[in-house]
């Protein structure tokens, strides 16, 4: 007898949960699956377990440069790789024993398995020992998220000597030498996190930028401040073969000259994008409308047939957590008839890099302000003019606002340096909000902080900056 609900979501990821919770809040019988790991890569393999490790790194940094403080540190400073590894899982571990409690806490059925489609009211899942049961629903939400990008042929990982974020994540110890190829947020974080261990580390990206999606000055800004830390930067740069040895891996890179060159490095990391997870589902069965890996979906997450919806990675939209989750609750809304259900805007959406220094943004780039005909104005703010960065020894940065001339609309903010990922949620909610330059300079901020400089860069718009 199969078992039913009013939504069944598929994927206990970011957007999967969070669709599950908001549809039990508004009262319907919800079940969830889930192959792997409730919380989805982001809690187990993704965002927070990296962050664990990206912290490990930050406090190396910190006792390295501890004698600029008066601090000073005796003998060397060891590192574990073995416990910096097991405290991120461990971190991980936890919060993914917490969504289960949420399930739980809201009534939320859980199974575990793989789910495959039989019609569009019924799917069948099948556990890890093969056995299967049947589940009927209203509506369904597939949630199934993402997985690593290779080109079969040209850049496969081995698990072995090229890595993708999954052993990226739990080395036996650190290399002495590092290929990251790709310099989006992942291939940045990992290369600044390995780099502050001391591994030499060289990062190939085809773009002819770093962070490609941030904002032009901020991109520069990053890349110099990378290889002052002795990171190797090639851009306009490609890959051309890459090759798995005994102990390490052998590579041939074009350079933006067309020069090649051939070079081994202990270990690869493949940081070249994400593929959805869209095969095995049985969409077929259904004509559910979707193309490498992107399922096609309207303004609340409807596919092209009736009862199935789509949420996350595999809606082709920003690959973020937080996009999920936002995407989880429009949708179970859209599904519940919430009286309130409003649409996403996604030129609101901040994106965080956790590198050092840090890296955050919303809206417009100045490049794309300007594009699209906007009349701008641009206002700017250095770390090193600002007394709290002086303090704690975080210099290197900048905050950087864009404004419509005309109407005086925030239309971007950019963010280098400490804090950065923090501090954006300052812009954002004024985005939200629908903010001026006018709001935001009559705003009193605190002082001594970081955020100081978030009014002092809309000062800086006008002409008007106090401290610099």
């Amino acid at each position: 007898m199969s078992q039913q609900f009013d939504t069944v979501v598929i994927g206990a990821g970011p957007g999967g949960y969070v669709a599950a919770i908001r549809a039990a809040q508004l009262g319907q019988k919800v079940a969830i699956i889930e192959k792997e790991h409730l919380g989805g890569i982001c809690l187990n393999w993704g965002c927070i377990p990296t962050k664990a490790l990206l912290k490990a790194s930050e406090t190396y940094a910190t006792i390295q440069h501890a004698a600029d403080f008066g601090i000073h540190v005796k003998g060397d400073v060891d590192v574990n790789v073995k416990e910096l590894v097991q405290r991120s899982r461990s971190v991980a571990d936890t919060l993914s024993g917490g969504i289960g409690f949420l399930m739980k806490k809201n009534n939320i059925t859980t199974l575990m398995g793989a789910a495959k489609f039989v019609s569009k009211t019924e799917i069948e899942v099948t556990d890890k020992d093969g056995k299967t049961e049947s589940v009927s629903s209203k509506n369904f939400v597939v949630a199934t998220g993402a997985r690593p990008r290779q080109i079969p042929g040209v850049l496969e990982a081995d698990g072995k000597n090229i890595w993708t974020y999954y052993e990226a994540m739990v080395p036996e110890k650190m290399p002495k030498s590092l290929l990251v190829i790709g310099a989006g947020a992942i291939g940045i974080e990992f290369a600044s996190f390995y780099a502050t261990f001391g591994v030499d580390v060289t990062v190939v990206e085809g773009l002819d930028c770093i962070l490609p999606v941030e904002d032009a000055e901020v991109s520069k800004m990053l890349e110099k401040s990378l290889k002052k830390r002795g990171i190797k930067i090639m851009t306009g740069a490609k890959v051309q073969e890459l090759k798995s040895n005994k102990s390490d891996v052998s590579a041939t890179i074009e350079n933006a000259k067309g020069k090649e060159e051939k070079t081994k490095f202990d270990k690869a990391i493949l940081a070249i994008g994400v593929q959805g997870n869209v095969e095995s589902l049985g969409l077929e069965v259904l004509g559910v409308e979707h193309e490498r890996g992107i399922i096609k979906v309207d303004s609340q997450y409807r596919t092209n047939v009736p009862g199935i919806w789509a949420i996350g990675d595999i809606v082709g939209r920003q690959a973020l957590a937080h996009v999920a989750s936002h995407e989880g609750v429009i949708c179970a809304e859209a599904i519940g008839k919430y009286n309130h259900t409003h649409e996403m805007d996604y030129d609101n959406v901040p994106g965080c890099t956790y590198c050092t220094p840090q890296v955050a943004s919303t809206g417009l780039t100045e490049e794309r302000a300007k594009a699209e005909g906007y009349n701008i104005k641009v206002g700017k703010f250095m770390y090193q003019a600002n007394g709290k960065a002086k303090a704690i020894g975080e210099e290197d940065g900048m905050v950087k606002t864009i404004f419509d001339k005309d109407s005086g609309e925030l239309l971007g903010a950019h963010i280098i340096g400490a804090e950065a990922t923090e501090m954006i949620s300052t812009f954002v909610l004024g985005k939200q909000l629908e903010t001026t330059e006018e709001d935001l300079i009559a705003t009193c901020f605190p002082h001594p902080t970081l955020s100081e400089m978030l009014h002092e860069s809309v000062l800086a718009a006008e002409g008007r900056t106090l401290n610099a």
